[in-house]
């Protein structure tokens, strides 16, 4: 009801004119409350068939660089920029937890020139050797994917300490080992060819194909828990990582079978 006293009429009237529209009614209030609140679009979550899109093109990014790396038949220095690119990359997308393709593709292309470079010149020692290395790499992707998929082995937080402890370990040898070389002709005797060369390098391998069932079972987690379609580069990235330190180290005990031939 309208009121007749002259001071509540001037502010309601004053009202109208400073927000520019009659006060709401109750109802009107009631049907404004009623409506749902914004939501911002969702984000799609990542999936298999994204972590195996990105993986393809990660991996083949690494793969052409290598060819062409391989037909140009670039040098070590090429060798040497390729690794020192790649080493940086690979421990910013590793430790900033970077999803930015650019990173990883850049990460890809250039250890997929040391790759190439690194392959070539195997080859040239030990014909053959490159092809055989690759089989085998395949081979073991898929051996780990099907342990992981029939649950043969289970990653638990205590296997994952472990098999990430190992690795440590076996990169601290490895340092030790270059710094060896500075005083001894083979180091500590871990990349001599020897019968303890033998041990590391099927130690190296069998350490990355556990770092394999690792990689599958963070994209599994990552696709329950709903993680953004992003971080399938990441996982990407992780895997390609493996996979390149399996096939170097298979690479390298394949030569040693054939150096004693």
């Amino acid at each position: 009801m309208e009121s007749k006293n002259p001071v509540f009429s001037r502010q309601s009237n004053g009202q109208q004119q400073a927000w520019g529209a009659p006060t709401p009614t109750p109802d009107q209030l009631q049907g404004m409350y009623d409506r749902p609140a914004y939501a911002p679009p969702a984000q799609r979550t990542m999936t298999i068939d994204d972590v195996v899109v990105r993986g393809f093109i990660t991996l083949g990014t690494l793969v052409v660089s290598a060819a062409v790396a391989w037909a140009l038949n670039l040098g070590t220095a090429a060798l040497l920029v390729g690794v020192i690119a790649g080493l940086v990359l690979g421990l910013i997308v590793s430790f900033k937890q970077s999803t930015n393709p650019v990173l990883i593709l850049g990460y890809a292309v250039s250890y997929g020139v040391a790759i190439g470079v690194i392959s070539h010149m195997y080859n040239d020692l030990y014909n053959g050797i490159v092809f055989q290395a690759v089989v085998g790499t395949a081979l073991a992707f898929a051996a780990m994917l099907a342990v992981y998929s029939l649950r043969i082995i289970r990653v638990t937080p205590k296997f994952t300490k472990f098999v990430v402890a190992a690795g440590l370990g076996l990169m601290g040898l490895m340092l030790v080992n270059w710094i060896a070389t500075f005083f001894i002709e083979d180091g500590i005797g871990i990349r001599s060819g020897g019968p303890l060369a033998y041990v590391f390098s099927i130690a190296a391998i069998l350490i990355g194909c556990f770092f394999l069932l690792l990689d599958f079972d963070a994209v599994e987690q990552g696709v329950r828990a709903g993680a953004p379609e992003k971080y399938s580069w990441l996982m990407a990235f992780g895997l390609t990582v493996t996979l390149v330190w399996i096939y170097l180290e298979i690479l390298r005990l394949l030569s040693y079978f054939s150096s004693s031939d």
